[in-house]
């Protein structure tokens, strides 16, 4: 029997993260082998739980938007839909420590003049303020996220070209910007933010339209997913930690190698500069350069109900956002509500002593009804490298999923995928990779790539 008569080996991916489920989902529904082998003892990536006690925790507040579909077709796919929320209409509520409250919510009209009533109307702009921000909104729709010229601009000083002041910086723009590319306007290319505000907030009417997770991460993706993985045939290895790639194509896992009809490296970026070979992606090295930024998630669990807001913006605060967690976190007899703080180098190596002493007053400022309740709980987790930095130039080192090995391919959020490192990011990597790694082999298996019958080229 030759090679090209026996059954092809499964194809490998490597990562089982949202990018590696969502690549592997694709696959087997094609009806080819997949093996996904995942370092942890678990499927997710950075979006999973734990158990304190008997609070289910995630590891870190994780949304989406109505106009992420690839992210939501997975949720289709891994039969979780009835799982989140998803708002019938984009209403965020503003906080602040002086007990004044702002209201961003949609209207009826199309976009993007849908949201021109909420910010005429934002309480906590002043009048000439909501004025610049309408003209500023209006300037950031005639942007092209796609001109390569955005990556090298900075967010904040297009802002301030455009009239934004400081507090329409804090008030708005910070707001979502942040929260969406995980580091300050400052900081930020204007390219991934003009994706962010184009596409979502000032695209169709009911693109930002917020869902969130109604059950833990865990159940969402991890258990979901491993699942949804076999029903269709594939194999999940977890606690199998590849050391190489190199060509035949083959993998090294825990010492051992094994033949693999394709490769989906579904890693982060730092380990993806590591395992793969010089040959495959002489810019490998430059993957380094694109960071690392951290999210920081304060978690509160108080004796009573403090807000009956599933969740909330703040300004003018540490507290950038809340979510109420109580019956994802299975609490009962009281709440849970989830801080969430983006671009949170300030944080990152506080103690949680001193985080404590800093957010449970914050909250009591923000939420006047917690300074009547007790907190039963107070715990930190934190994300390092939650995200890459999206910072000006970040968009000219991310790779695209082809490398110059037939058979190997990238995914992840960090590769070029045309939006910020989000979930809807992710999923689009694998869903790339997976289409890329297809073809190949129905070329492969015509005769069409040459060397392909006999594996790469060394």
């Amino acid at each position: 029997m030759t090679r090209r008569d026996a059954c092809p080996p499964p194809v490998a991916v490597v990562g089982g993260g949202l990018a590696g489920i969502a690549a592997a989902l694709a696959l087997t529904e094609a009806g080819l082998p997949v093996t996904v082998y995942e370092a942890r003892p678990r499927l997710g990536g950075a979006t999973h739980s734990f158990d304190r006690g008997g609070l289910v925790a995630d590891n870190g507040q994780h949304v989406f938007l109505r106009c992420c579909t690839a992210y939501r077709g997975l949720l289709d796919r891994l039969g979780v839909s009835g799982r989140v929320r998803l708002q019938d209409r984009f209403d965020v509520r503003v906080l602040t420590p002086g007990g004044r409250r702002g209201r961003l919510r949609r209207g009826r009209l199309p976009g993007p003049l849908h949201l021109l009533p909420a910010l005429t109307a934002y309480g906590l702009l002043s009048p000439a303020d909501r004025l610049r921000a309408v003209r500023g909104a209006l300037a950031l729709r005639g942007l092209d996220p796609a001109d390569p010229r955005l990556d090298g601009i900075g967010l904040g000083a297009w802002l301030a070209e455009h009239g934004q002041g400081r507090a329409a910086r804090d008030a708005l723009w910070d707001l979502f910007a942040v929260a969406a590319l995980n580091i300050g306007a400052d900081e930020a290319a204007l390219g991934p933010a003009a994706m962010v505000f184009t596409t979502a907030l000032l695209g169709r009417a009911g693109a930002a339209d917020i869902g969130v997770p109604a059950v833990p991460l865990g159940e969402l993706h991890g258990t979901a997913a491993l699942a949804a993985i076999e029903r269709r045939g594939g194999r999940v290895r977890l606690s199998a930690k590849v050391q190489a790639v190199g060509p035949g194509p083959w993998i090294v896992v825990d010492g051992a190698r094994i033949a693999a009809s394709a490769v989906v490296l579904a890693t982060p970026h730092q380990q993806a500069a590591r395992l793969v070979p010089a040959g495959a992606a002489p810019g490998r090295d430059r993957w380094r350069g694109l960071g690392a930024s951290p999210i920081v998630n304060v978690h509160v669990v108080y004796d009573r109900p403090v807000t009956t807001l599933p969740f909330a913006a703040a300004v003018g605060s540490p507290v950038q956002w809340i979510f109420d967690k109580t019956v994802a976190g299975g609490v009962t007899g009281g709440q849970y509500l989830a801080v969430s703080v983006s671009a949170a180098r300030r944080w990152i190596e506080v103690p949680t002593s001193e985080m404590r002493e800093s957010f449970v007053p914050e909250l009591v400022r923000l939420l006047p009804a917690a300074r009547r309740a007790a907190v039963r709980d107070f715990f930190v987790t934190r994300e390092r490298r939650a995200t890459f930095r999206q910072s000006p130039g970040s968009g000219a080192l991310r790779p695209g999923a082809a490398t110059r090995w037939p058979g190997l391919y990238l995914a992840g959020a960090w590769t070029d995928t045309g939006w910020p490192d989000t979930m809807e990011g992710a999923v689009r990597s694998g869903l790339e990779a997976a289409r890329l790694a297809r073809r190949h082999l129905e070329q492969a298996a015509a005769g069409e790539v040459p060397g392909a019958a006999e594996g790469w080229p060394a």
